[in-house]
């Protein structure tokens, strides 16, 4: 990439990383905000969607541009209110999402903060993976990212954070599958 297409690729990349960085604190520090999102996050398409957010990053890191890996984070975020406020919620979501809201506006010790930051180490992972163009290592980061918030569910939200599994796994069968795809057609160029 030539040096000014570079530096436009960081700029814009750098855009989107604020923008995913604001919403993420406006979220936090605006309650009437965060019920609103919440509140068409319960919108199960939300949860189908966001996962495969993941392939658009994984191509963008092959092709190692910063703003497109940028881009697909920001709209993995705030996909959560992409679509409308459900009229019927089954009431294991309800208790999930719940939880999620309590969880993130409940009180922060070291351990949370620890455990927060397995999601940008995680996206660094599958980010550095693909730029290295490492197959084996980006899937194997995909898989660690989605059984590590199955079981993170699971294991804090009890019963209802089974709700998760079916969205999650499809998700990722379904990134594994179009990413695999995707480099064995690049490998055959």
């Amino acid at each position: 990439m030539a040096t000014k297409d570079r530096r436009t690729d960081i700029i814009l990349g750098s855009l989107f990383f604020i923008l995913t960085v604001v919403f993420i604190l406006l979220a936090m520090t605006n309650k009437p905000f965060f019920d609103w999102v919440f509140e068409r996050h319960y919108n199960q398409w939300s949860w189908y969607l966001r996962p495969l957010f993941l392939v658009p990053f994984c191509y963008f890191a092959f092709k190692k541009s910063f703003s497109g890996m940028m881009i697909s984070v920001f709209a993995l975020f705030t996909s959560m209110f992409w679509f409308p406020k459900p009229e019927i919620v089954s009431e294991s979501v309800v208790e999930f999402l719940e939880f999620e809201k309590e969880y993130l506006y409940g009180q922060w010790n070291m351990g949370k903060t620890l455990l927060t930051l397995t999601i940008p180490i995680s996206f660094i992972a599958l980010g550095l993976a693909f730029w290295k163009r490492s197959l084996v290592m980006g899937i194997s980061v995909m898989v660690l990212m989605a059984t590590g918030k199955m079981v993170w569910s699971i294991e804090n939200a009890g019963e209802s954070g089974k709700s998760i599994l079916i969205p999650a796994i499809a998700g990722l069968l379904i990134c594994c599958g179009i990413i695999y795809y995707g480099f064995k057609r690049q490998a055959k160029k």
